[in-house]
């Protein structure tokens, strides 16, 4: 879970920060995408998680349909692309609404911003549970590494992104 910075007690942040510095695993931050299938990328790779004005993201002309447009990120201009294209999901990012979540991401200098519906939080997880996950034909396995169950009842899981191949897509040239 996430620290809580609005509350007042210093020495509340001190055991939210020490909580998410004592855990076993790898940190990963967990978000939706518009279809509600939750997914989970590497703390590593995120260099920072913004809850942009749409009027922030520029929109480009005769740019790809999954690119919403460009965002001036502390100085530097990145792309910004709704991650549901990517995925191949059936629902579309919703843009009517005031802000929307982006997650910045690097990879070998390369940044650019995955517009999601929703964050959740930053989580400790270990990485030996994760399960490959095979969709036939599916455009979203070459950008799922694998994927978590996290209850075995309901079927539950959280699927875990390969930034790489996303930054690499041709989707982002299209």
């Amino acid at each position: 879970m996430e620290p809580n910075l609005t509350s007042s007690s210093p020495k509340q942040h001190l055991t939210e920060f020490q909580d998410l510095e004592s855990k076993e695993g790898e940190l990963y931050l967990r978000f939706y995408v518009a279809s509600e299938r939750e997914f989970a990328l590497p703390a590593t790779v995120v260099r920072e998680v913004i809850s942009a004005p749409l009027d922030r993201i520029t929109p480009i002309p005769n740019a790809p349909y999954a690119l919403l447009g460009t965002l001036n990120l502390r100085g530097r201009v990145i792309w910004v692309a709704d991650l549901s294209y990517f995925l191949n999901e059936p629902n579309a990012l919703n843009t009517e609404r005031a802000e929307i979540s982006v997650i910045a991401i690097e990879e070998q200098d390369t940044m650019v911003g995955l517009a999601v519906d929703r964050i959740v939080g930053m989580e400790w997880l270990e990485v030996e549970e994760v399960k490959q996950k095979n969709i036939p034909d599916s455009t979203a396995n070459l950008f799922v590494r694998g994927e978590w169950l996290l209850d075995e009842l309901t079927n539950k899981n959280l699927q875990l992104l390969d930034q790489q191949a996303i930054i690499q897509s041709g989707l982002w040239l299209a």
